[in-house]
């Protein structure tokens, strides 16, 4: 069972010599993570540039592999601000007492106009140099899901509460996808069914009129051989000509008979 936490407080930035203002502030004052064994947990830091200067700021930790700082350099305009999340690892057990010793140091120095954060020189937060650098520590504590009841903790379990909502809405737009795929592909069969349909329709009207046309030329072609034929048989036959040749006949003579009168 987990042990409730008691918070841990951060404490305020650093004042400058003549005790004027810090050139940055830091909301929240203090880093708070929701710990829960194998699972990670974030924190987001605001940072505001309180001047007309450009400030570089860095973030230093006393426990590198624990935590995930982005971004841990940066340069904050004038009058601007902006956002470091700290990620903490997902713990594979519980400290001891549940309690957190880890700090958080946020270090911040006045630049030249218009500097970017890749042309800060590697001794830009060195104490030894002349500038005046300004640091805001702040500590570290734990938070268990069950003891997530004051008004801050209320957007995690207004998150938690909105997550089922969310699950639904994604399933919901997962299965109107899957409805309208489905409808999809129906349609597409039906369309190719209708495709095939109208060729086939296609192929039989072919059949249809190559078997008419091949009729016409086969009764034409008929009727042209019976015509030839019935002209062949109406027309006179040659008859063939035999030539006779006929001899005189030359009067007998019959010698010694008298023809009576």
């Amino acid at each position: 069972m987990l042990v409730p936490i008691i918070q841990v407080l951060a404490v305020d930035p650093v004042m400058t010599a003549d005790g004027s203002n810090p050139l940055i502030s830091v909301q929240p004052n203090a880093l708070k993570f929701v710990f829960e064994l194998e699972k990670p947990s974030f924190c987001d830091l605001k940072v505001v540039n309180n001047t007309e200067h450009y400030v570089a700021f860095k973030v230093k930790t006393t426990s590198p592999k624990k935590y995930f700082v982005r971004p841990n350099t940066g340069v904050v305009q004038p009058w601007d601000s902006s956002v470091i999340r700290v990620t903490l690892q997902a713990p594979r057990e519980y400290p001891p007492d549940m309690q957190c010793k880890d700090k958080f140091l946020l270090q911040s120095t006045i630049v030249p106009p218009n500097t970017d954060v890749d042309d800060l020189p590697a001794d830009t937060f060195n104490k030894e140099s002349t500038k005046e650098i300004q640091e805001c520590k702040l500590k570290v504590f734990y938070v268990t899901p069950s003891s997530l009841g004051n008004s801050e903790d209320e957007g995690f379990k207004s998150y938690s509460d909105q997550a089922p909502d969310s699950n639904s809405a994604v399933q919901q737009l997962k299965d109107e996808r899957d409805a309208a795929v489905r409808q999809t592909l129906q349609l597409q069969q039906e369309l190719d069914f209708l495709k095939r349909r109208r060729h086939r329709r296609n192929d039989t009207g072919f059949s249809l009129k190559f078997a008419l046309i091949v009729g016409l030329i086969g009764i034409m072609v008929g009727l042209l051989l019976n015509f030839s034929f019935s002209s062949s048989l109406s027309s006179p036959a040659a008859v063939p000509t035999v030539e006779t040749t006929t001899s005189p006949v030359e009067p007998s003579t019959t010698e010694g008979i008298e023809t009576p009168l």
